[in-house]
């Protein structure tokens, strides 16, 4: 046993419980049939292997396990922090928990089991966690004085940035799991349990969960995410994302359409495939996949690994997915700019189903630091990208990332960024200041010279100047009908719904009495899940508002256009 437990802490995967303060009483020596635990307390040995196989031998009738009554489970309350892709890690979590027998809870105070699903590409996240952490001691030591234990759970990319330093530096934390160790969940909560802390943080160079079906949690059941592929390989050298998912590997093509057969069957009417560069989806897990040619670059892209071939690409993929249900939208994110060929952008064009709305991560808008940052491109390559996407694909929206404040950026390179946010005119935007972070190249190679002051200012400068120019692009849709998907009540009156449009834009309307384009005589209203036509007759630079049409589906509001 000594000898495994060894093994087990020299793998990082059991760390030892925290050292008893100075001046405790030591432990005392066990006698026969007694095993130590707590401080110095002893307990009669539980049923041996022999009592069991007695047993058996007798025909014993063995109970069927409760859920939650069993060693390792209980009510489990899951907290997700971050990207649509730790929304997806979540569902995972809890399929694979809920198959050993935990249950679900809302309620924090009733949890057995707290796991916080967290982020780490800014250090913002990783402070938000720090910060739960200390609201979550008093309920900790609350437990304790009631003896009711209390498991707590850091799971997802902090997990793999920090290993078991969260584990030295937070003692009430039980266990730290990575995303590739989410099936070792049952067992380390088992090690918990036992008063160890533990930990698994081992990268897999083949782990997709192609054989977990996610349990979906998203409100309404209307839309819903999935997986199709983890890692990345591109090595941006600002991004940690590389270091706390691992390279790039892609889920089997058929697993992923099981997932979206299961999810339209449900009721789903919209799929957001995922993956941290989803667009370089490469399947290789059939042996006719692999004969396959590398696919061509977006024109003045490079990457810093040499040329894949074999798989089935994305297109296949995207194809193949959009011929599931006619009435499911289809969405993808988050891409790279140099995974876009031309059989990509055509297929969006065509396939009614599909949506006319791509992110395409800028970054930057000066060319110098594109090159700090490895980007693979140039601000012109960009540009000329942009221009080839809306003459593919008219009216498409188009989204983007900025960093500001990256290693070295000057006032001209800054300014360079502001002109790019106003040439292409962005409908929707994701900005934020540059934070270093440990392991990535620029942690190593470049220097975070760029004051903090001069950060905040320049983001400012670039969020007031993305609304403006959202603002713009936005109120060119007044006037227009737009085919809107309800997902329930605005949260700010009771009195209206709000969806969104093809383009991922927020749209607030009136929950009021409709026609159906069907040529139904009676009024209807408008439910979660349901298409409608809206009206669009007012726009800020993140919503728009309108008036009710009709109800109608997406076969038919395209068959109209």
């Amino acid at each position: 046993m000594l000898l495994w437990r060894r093994a087990l802490r020299a793998a990082g995967l059991l760390c030892p419980a925290a050292a008893p303060r100075p001046g405790a009483a030591r432990r005392a020596r066990c006698g026969p049939g007694e095993r130590p635990v707590g401080r110095g307390a002893a307990l009669p040995a539980g049923p041996d292997l022999r009592h069991f196989l007695r047993g058996a031998a007798a025909g014993e009738p063995r109970p069927e396990p409760q859920p939650g009554s069993a060693p390792g489970t209980g009510k489990v309350y899951l907290e997700t922090y971050g990207c649509q892709m730790n929304v997806n890690d979540t569902e995972i979590a809890w399929a694979i928990l809920q198959k050993n027998g935990y249950v679900r809870t809302k309620d924090l105070e009733e949890a057995d089991v707290i796991l916080l699903v967290t982020c780490s590409v800014r250090e913002k996240a990783e402070q938000a966690i720090w910060n739960r952490l200390q609201h979550l001691k008093a309920l900790k030591a609350r437990r304790q004085q009631a003896r009711l234990p209390l498991r707590i759970g850091i799971l997802g990319c902090m997990a793999e940035r920090l290993k078991e330093e969260i584990l030295h530096r937070e003692k009430l934390v039980d266990i730290v799991a990575g995303p590739d160790a989410y099936r070792d969940l049952p067992r380390l909560l088992a090690v918990a349990e036992s008063g160890q802390q533990a930990a698994n943080v081992l990268l897999s160079l083949d782990e997709t969960y192609a054989d977990i079906l996610p349990v979906q949690t998203s409100a309404g059941g209307t839309t819903a995410f999935v997986s199709i592929m983890r890692g990345c390989d591109n090595m941006c050298s600002y991004c940690i994302v590389p270091f706390t998912r691992g390279r790039e590997r892609s889920r089997p093509i058929m697993s992923i359409l099981q997932e979206v057969r299961m999810l339209s069957d449900q009721g789903v009417k919209e799929v957001t495939l995922l993956g941290q560069n989803v667009n370089s989806f490469r399947d290789m897990s059939e042996v006719q996949f692999q004969s396959a040619a590398a696919p061509v670059l977006s024109r003045g892209f490079s990457t810093v690994y040499k040329a894949k071939p074999g798989g089935l690409r994305f297109a296949h993929l995207l194809d193949q997915v959009s011929r599931i249900d006619p009435e499911m939208r289809i969405r993808f994110t988050s891409p790279h700019p140099k995974d876009f060929p031309d059989e990509v952008l055509q297929l969006i064009q065509e396939r009614h189903n599909i949506c006319k709305q791509l992110h395409l991560p800028a970054q930057s808008g000066s060319t110098r630091i594109l090159e700090a940052m490895r980007r693979g491109y140039t601000r012109e390559a960009y540009i000329d990208l942009v221009h080839h996407v809306r003459e593919c694909i008219p009216g498409v929206s188009l989204s983007s990332d900025f960093i500001a404040g990256f290693c070295g950026e000057t006032e001209e390179d800054h300014q360079q960024t502001v002109s790019l946010l106003r040439e292409v005119g962005y409908n929707v935007g994701f900005l934020f200041a540059y934070s270093m972070r440990q392991k990535t190249r620029a942690y190593h190679r470049l220097q975070d010279d760029v004051p903090a002051d001069t950060k905040k200012r320049r983001l400012e400068e670039l969020i007031t100047v993305f609304r403006e120019e959202a603002a713009k692009a936005n109120e060119a849709m007044v006037g227009q009908s737009q085919l809107v998907l309800v997902e329930g009540p605005s949260k700010r009156s009771v009195s209206e719904l709000c969806g969104r449009n093809d383009g991922n834009i927020k749209v607030i309307f009136p929950d009021a009495e409709i026609e159906d384009a069907a040529g139904c005589r009676a009024l209807v209203r408008a439910q979660p899940g349901d298409y409608v036509l809206v009206k669009v007759t007012s726009a800020s630079s993140q919503t728009l508002k309108g008036v009710l049409l009709c109800r109608t589906t997406l076969s038919r509001s395209a068959a109209c256009h």
